[in-house]
């Protein structure tokens, strides 16, 4: 997944919980240009459940999230225009 896009803006939210992991999240996006590309760091069911769907929600492109071994996953969102 992470080798396919070249993110522009790294997020770790692992220590956070909802509803701050996506409010992070959307001001991360904020920041970026459209069609840049955000990598988010989340721990989780939670975050790995609510973040992606309420980007895309958004207008946002989700492309992909891998699970890691410890309970964490990795977010690729690719900013709207």
């Amino acid at each position: 997944m992470a080798g396919t896009w070249t993110p522009q803006a790294t997020l770790d939210i692992t220590r956070e919980s909802c509803p701050m992991t996506f409010v992070r999240t959307r001001l991360a996006l904020d920041r970026l240009a459209a069609g840049e590309v955000l990598l988010v760091l989340l721990r989780g069911e939670e975050p790995r459940r609510n973040v992606p769907r309420t980007a895309a929600e958004q207008g946002h492109a989700v492309l992909g999230m891998e699970e890691g071994p410890d309970g964490s996953a990795r977010l690729l969102i690719r900013k709207g225009g």
